[in-house]
This record gives structure tokens, sequence and C-alpha cells, in this order.
């Protein structure tokens, strides 16, 4: 008998492909879609049936999967703690773990199938005792960043058929077989936030409105008005809302005192970061201190540091050049070249 696998359709063209390829390969497949957050705005009918209508095409049975509660508790509100506190939250990174890796795989194996695949761009390999976290080859859509948080459970459990391919080759391949995703748009927009509107959601989930406070320098002194922390991530300079005579920044936000902190370009930069809640992929025991490239968000390069063990699960990254933006809440994946060595999340950076 063919091995069985259940797919992660979203509507789109990528999981299209990947269940595609996955029959291709002699996988008896089936295909499910995780509901998810309408009730925060996203119709997301339209990506049910469009994602029906590929398993349809592919003879395979289609399932619902309504995990709209559980996204609420382990997305939605952690993203919403994590902006209160005056973080600066990555839901993706949180949504694959208790998600896509998380509650997925449980709705597998409670339909009693072992493996299960993704339209993910990475690449999973066997060596020795270990499986490896890797980037897709297609450098421009790898989203081994989002998935640090792998252990060698849900690695041993899950197929990534598009890692050695490309944005074109997906297209192309959607197009052959006329699949009606083969020209759908990718969503630039977090699901729960299709508009952008991050802080009506705040609100809405925590029934709070934000007051405005005080910018202040970073020595503390008071240098003008905010109209709430929550409206302001660290980097940003757009939309301040007061001119300062000079191009000012946020470095940071205290969200006890409700102050946001302004500061020149200059004081964006940071050598050393600090970091928890570490998921280590290639080995369970890291040395204390050893070199790595590093990723402080999804769209940064790279950058040469060396990595510092204190705990288990904490680690402290000093940077060859000090990193610009450096900001609480965000991902942080250490690499050694396309291998993923593991992740966490940055607490603070020294400044």
């Amino acid at each position: 008998m063919n091995k069985k696998a259940l797919v992660a359709m979203s509507g789109g063209v990528d999981s299209s492909v990947a269940a595609y390829l996955m029959k291709k390969e002699g996988y008896e497949i089936s295909g499910a879609i995780m509901r998810l957050c309408d009730d925060f705005g996203e119709d997301s009918s339209s990506s049910v049936n469009d994602a029906r209508m590929i398993c349809e095409r592919l003879d395979a049975p289609f399932y619902v999967f309504d995990y709209r509660d559980d996204f609420k508790t382990f997305v939605v509100e952690d993203f919403v703690r994590v902006y209160d506190e005056g973080g600066t939250p990555n839901p993706c990174v949180v949504c694959n773990k208790k998600m896509k890796f998380g509650k997925f795989i449980d709705g597998a194996k409670a339909a009693g199938i072992d493996l299960i695949a993704t339209g993910h761009y990475a690449r999973i390999e066997k060596s020795g005792d270990r499986f490896l976290l890797k980037k897709g080859l297609d450098s421009s859509k790898d989203q081994s960043y989002f998935l640090y948080h792998l252990t060698q459970n849900q690695l041993s459990h899950t197929l990534f058929p598009l890692g050695s391919m490309s944005k074109d080759e997906i297209r192309e391949i959607a197009k052959e077989n006329g699949f009606v995703t083969a020209h759908k748009k990718e969503s630039q927009d977090i699901c729960f936030v299709p508009s952008g509107d991050y802080v009506s959601v705040i609100e809405k989930v925590t029934s709070k409105v934000y007051p405005g406070g005080n910018f202040v320098n970073p020595a503390g002194e008071k240098i003008g008005n905010h109209k709430g922390h929550i409206y302001y991530t660290i980097g940003q300079r757009k939309g301040l809302g007061m001119g300062f005579g000079e191009k000012m920044y946020v470095l940071g936000k205290d969200a006890g005192k409700n102050e946001v902190i302004l500061g020149s370009n200059h004081d964006l930069f940071s050598d050393t970061l600090f970091a928890n809640d570490f998921n280590w992929i290639v080995s369970d025991n890291p040395p204390e201190t050893f070199r790595a490239d590093v990723k402080i968000r999804y769209g940064a390069k790279e950058a040469p540091a060396t990595v510092y063990v204190t705990e288990k699960d904490c680690v402290k990254i000093v940077f060859d050049t000090p990193q610009r933006a450096i900001a609480p809440g965000q991902a942080v994946v250490l690499y050694d070249g396309d291998v993923v060595l593991g992740g966490g999340t940055i607490t603070e950076r020294e400044k």
C-alpha cells in the first residue's frame, strides 16, 4: 500500500502544487484546510472552495479542520499580548508552531495518517540520527526562518515537496494542470489583520482603548506626545504625528510607563541581543560558544556573530558589526550555511 500523507491546503498555488507533487510521487494523499480566523474579518470561503476544487481534481479526500478557537487562543491572543507589553510579535512563527505543525499533525494522526506535507519553501534532510532543517533552494522564497521551532518528532513526520523548486516552476506546474489557483496572488497581510489595521484587532480582543502618552529621548526626557504605544514599532520613522527638527526613529517602548522612546538612526544600532525559548535542531546540546550566521527578522540579511549559550534555551548573541532595529518579540534564527541550527525569541538588546 502506498504511504499516506495529509497535505495542508491553503487555497493557494503552493499547497496546490505540493498536493500534486505528493500524488505524483506515489503517495495516497488527502487534503485538509484549517479554518482559522474568519471571525476577524477574513472571508475564508473562497480559499476553502479553491482547496476543495484542487483535491477533487486530484481525486483526493478533502477535510476542513475548524481550529478557530485554538487559533484565537494561541496566535491572536499571543499577538495582542506581545504588542500590549511593548514588543513586536511574529504571528506567523507562532501559527506554524502551534497550528500548522501542532494541531494539524494532531489532526493527521487522528485520521490515521503518519505524514503531513506543506507548501513551505524549505527542505528536510536526514543526517545520522538527526533530521536537519535547511533553506529552500529559491533564496527569494526561503521560509526556513519561520520554521526554526520544528522538533525532531515534527520534522520526522513532515515533507516539503517544494523545497528544491522556484516559484516560477510552481506557477508553471499549476498552469499546465489547469489549477484554479495558478494565477492566484499571494497575501502579504497577516491573515487575521487583512486590512493592516492591527490596532483595531488589538482593541477588539482586549476591549481596551490605548491612551496617548509621552515621546521621550534616550535620557527619558519628554520631547512630545504620542497617540498610544501600540501604534508604533521599533525602527519606525514615518507616522510619528509631529516634527522634531531632525529625523527621529522609534528605539523602543515602555508599556508600563506608556512611553515611546525616540532617537537618531545611529541609536537604532546594537551589537548584542538576548533571546530565550530556544529550539535546537542540529543538536540537543549545543556548545557553550560557537559562530553562526544570524537572522534577526525575515527580511534581514544574515550577519556573522558569536553565540553564547547561557542556559539550554537562552542565548546571548554578539554580532561582528552592529545590527539595526533589533526588536524584542521577533524571532532570531541561527544558520550554518543553509542549515538551521536553531532559533528563539528576542527578549532585549544592549543599547
